[in-house]
C-alpha cells in the first residue's frame, strides 16, 4: 500500500511539477520572451523595420498567459477542446495574478485541464459542455486564488524594498540572490522590479524620494542576479544542451531548468552562489547603477535587456556621472564573464562530489 501511494505521488509530481511546468516555460518562451527579443531587436535604428519588430514584440506580453496555459494543457494530454478553452483561462489567470501571473497560470491551467477532461467527450453536446466547464473552473479560480497568489509574490517586492535600505554589500547579496531565484521560478522577476521601482528614474513613493541611489544600485544587483541564473545555467549545461540550450537559456529564460530543479534541487546551487558573489561585486566594487527602465532590472540577459537597460540609462541623459571604463568592464564581468566562470567552477565541484550527475541539466527535447 505504501509503495502504491509512493508511486502515485511520484506520478503526479512528475505530471504537474515536471511535465506541466516544463511546458509552461516553453509557452512563456514562445510568447513573452521571444517578444522581448523582438523588442530588443527593434531598438536597432532601421527605418520601418525597427517599428515593425517592436510592434511584434509588444504583443508577446499580451498573449503570454494563453500561451502558457495552452502549453500546460497540451503537456497534460488534454483533448483539443480543453486545450483551446485554456486560451481564455490563461489570459484571465495571468491578468489576475499580477507579479504571480505565471504561477497562477500553472495552478489554474492544471486544475481547469484536469476538470475539463472529466467531462470532455462524455456528452453529445461536447462542443458546449467541455469549453463551458473548463472556462468556468478557470474563471472561478482566477477570481478567487490568482489575486492572493499575486499578493503573496508581492511580499517579495516588500522584502526587496527593505533590502534596498541596507548597506551596499548586504543589499547586493540579498537582491541579487532573491531576484535571480524569482527569475527562474514561475513568477515574474521583471514585474517585481517594476513594482518596487529598481531604478533611479521613474520610481515613485518613499523609496524613490529618500534613497534614489540605493534604488539605482539595487537595480544593478538585480541584473547581476538574473544574469547569474541565465548565463550560469546556459554555460554549465552546455555539454548536455549544446548551442540550442546556450541560446534558449542565455537569452531566453533559466525557467527552462525548473523541471530539472524539481528533480534535483542541487543543480541550483552553482548559479545561486554565483549571484551571491556578483551582486555584492556589482554594488561595492563596480557600483553598477540602473538609470534605465526598472523592468529591465528583472530581465537579465533575456533579449539582453538587462545590459541594454544599463547602457540606455548611461546614455539617456539621466545618469549623473560620466561613463568610465570601469562601468563597461563591470557590465561585461557582472553580466557575462563572472556568471559563466563561477557557475562552471561550482558545478564542477558538485559533479566531483556527485551532487550533480550527467543528465541532470538536460533540457527536454
Amino acid at each position: 500500500m505504501k509503495d502504491k501511494t509512493k508511486f502515485t505521488l511520484q506520478k503526479y509530481a512528475r505530471r504537474y511539477l515536471i511535465d506541466a511546468m516544463g511546458a509552461m516555460a516553453l509557452g512563456l518562451f514562445a510568447s513573452l520572451l521571444i517578444g522581448t527579443i523582438f523588442k530588443a531587436l527593434g531598438m536597432i535604428p532601421i527605418p520601418k523595420v525597427s517599428g515593425f519588430l517592436t510592434e511584434i514584440g509588444s504583443y508577446g506580453a499580451v498573449i503570454a498567459g494563453p500561451a502558457m496555459a495552452v502549453a500546460i494543457a497540451y503537456a497534460l494530454k488534454a483533448h483539443p477542446l480543453v486545450i483551446f478553452s485554456c486560451v481564455l483561462v490563461g489570459y484571465m489567470a495571468n491578468a489576475k495574478g499580477g507579479a504571480g501571473g505565471p504561477l497562477a497560470v500553472l495552478i489554474i491551467a492544471i486544475a481547469s485541464s484536469e476538470i475539463g477532461m472529466l467531462v470532455s467527450k462524455k456528452t453529445k453536446i461536447d462542443i458546449l459542455i467541455t469549453p463551458f466547464v473548463t472556462i468556468l473552473v478557470g474563471g472561478l479560480l482566477s477570481v478567487s486564488i490568482a489575486p492572493p497568489i499575486g499578493v503573496a509574490v508581492s511580499w517579495i517586492g516588500s522584502f526587496i524594498g527593505w533590502a534596498t535600505l541596507q548597506q551596499p554589500f548586504l543589499m547586493g547579496l540579498i537582491i541579487s540572490v532573491v531576484i535571480g531565484i524569482a527569475l527562474t521560478l514561475p513568477i515574474s522577476s521583471a514585474a517585481i522590479c517594476a513594482a518596487v521601482g529598481l531604478s533611479a528614474v521613474g520610481a515613485t513613493g518613499a523609496l524613490a524620494a529618500n534613497n534614489p541611489e540605493g534604488l539605482a544600485l539595487a537595480g544593478g544587483a538585480a541584473i547581476a542576479g538574473c544574469c547569474a541564473q541565465m548565463v550560469g545555467f546556459a554555460v554549465m549545461s552546455f555539454k548536455e544542451n549544446k548551442w540550442g540550450g546556450l541560446v534558449s537559456q542565455g537569452i531566453g529564460t533559466s525557467m527552462l531548468q525548473m523541471p530539472n530543479i524539481v528533480k534535483n534541487p542541487r543543480i541550483w546551487i552553482p548559479t545561486i552562489l554565483a549571484s551571491a558573489i556578483t551582486g555584492p561585486l556589482s554594488t561595492c566594487l563596480f557600483r553598477l547603477r540602473m538609470y534605465g527602465p526598472a523592468i529591465d532590472s528583472g530581465m537579465g540577459t533575456c533579449g539582453l535587456l538587462g545590459p541594454i537597460g544599463l547602457i540606455l540609462g548611461w546614455t539617456g541623459g539621466n545618469y549623473p556621472a560620466s561613463v568610465t571604463a570601469r562601468d563597461w568592464i563591470g557590465l561585461v564581468l557582472i553580466c557575462f564573464l563572472l556568471p559563466a566562470a563561477l557557475s562552471l567552477l561550482f558545478s564542477e565541484i558538485l559533479y566531483k562530489v556527485k551532487w550533480i550527475k550527467d543528465g541532470d541539466l538536460k533540457l527536454p527535447e
